[in-house]
């Protein structure tokens, strides 16, 4: 294991490396610039502020100065929220989006997988059209569609939550939130769970269970070990989806989460708070996988000798 892990370790670096490499030179080939304003800045102005910022020097320069602050854990400053480093920002909106998401996590994984199983355990009868039903409208209709109903529904209408705001962590605000955010990844792994538990449910051995008088419930349990490693291949890019937030979802809501930040930066060529949050979501995306390779050679020791 301790090989396996190490192996999955040192591919992370090259990825990490193309990752950032690629999106420090495709923002710069964006049209605009950070300080191109509606009404244009004094040319002497404009040549000191790229003087301190340091765009004054060539490309490959900028790039080797980046990455030696990057390896010492500078994202340097942003160009558009002054007085502020990219870090803090994050820092900032990083909570945010990490509570949001892991709420989405913990109910789309945990509901999907169980109606996913219910499905698969009756496959063909009316659970199973509800659940296949359910999950094609939550693959189908967009997140930026099902928010504002929402909205319209519980908070406008019914006055039962918020209809947006982040309100000192006020659990009520980030219900509709986690609901729009989940929902198609319950959509995703209710219908992967469904078809890996109908295969696992047709092997050898659980039919040598169901012959000996074993439980429903409990050739269920034993089927669901095999028929959860589709799923968890799809927890580790699912989970950096979540945690690192959604942007239409926390635009939707108003949440001041990384994803708002990012949103803002792009518009305004921001490239340190456009780099810093590519290079926070490949991390996010890398630990992920790496997590899920640990949990997969877990389930599956076979893994362990690829």
């Amino acid at each position: 294991m301790i090989g396996y892990v190490t192996r999955r370790l040192a591919a992370c670096v090259p990825t990490l490396f193309v990752v950032v490499t690629l999106s420090f030179f495709l923002i710069r080939l964006a049209p605009g610039g950070p300080f191109d304003l509606e009404r244009p800045l004094d040319p002497q102005v404009l040549a000191n502020l790229r003087r301190i910022y340091q765009l004054d020097q060539p490309l490959i320069v900028q790039y080797g100065n980046y990455l030696a602050s990057l390896l010492r854990g500078d994202f340097g400053p942003s160009f558009s929220v002054r007085d502020f480093t990219v870090a803090e920002l994050l820092g900032h909106g990083l909570p945010v989006s990490i509570l949001l998401g892991t709420l989405a996590l913990v109910l789309s994984f945990g509901l999907g997988v169980v109606l996913g199983t219910l499905a698969a355990l009756r496959q063909n009868r009316t659970m199973d059209h509800a659940v296949m039903v359910g999950a094609t409208l939550g693959l189908t209709i967009p997140n930026f569609v099902i928010g504002p109903l929402l909205q319209i529904l519980l908070a406008l209408t019914l006055h039962w939550l918020p209809v947006a705001g982040f309100d000192n962590g006020n659990i009520r605000n980030l219900i509709m939130p986690v609901i729009v955010l989940a929902l198609p990844q319950i959509a995703v792994v209710a219908r992967l769970t469904r078809a890996s538990m109908i295969e696992a449910l047709r092997a050898n051995h659980i039919r040598t269970l169901r012959a000996y008088g074993l439980s429903q419930t409990g050739v269920a349990l034993h089927a669901l070990r095999g028929a959860l490693l589709p799923v968890v291949s799809y927890l580790g890019p699912a989970a950096a989806s979540l945690l690192t937030g959604s942007l239409v979802v926390e635009t939707v809501f108003g949440l001041p989460g990384i994803g708002r930040y990012f949103v803002d930066a792009a518009l305004n060529r921001d490239y340190t708070l456009v780099m810093g949050t590519v290079v926070l979501i490949a991390v996010f995306v890398l630990v992920f996988n790496l997590i899920v390779d640990i949990l997969y050679a877990l389930l599956d020791p076979r893994v362990q000798e690829s």
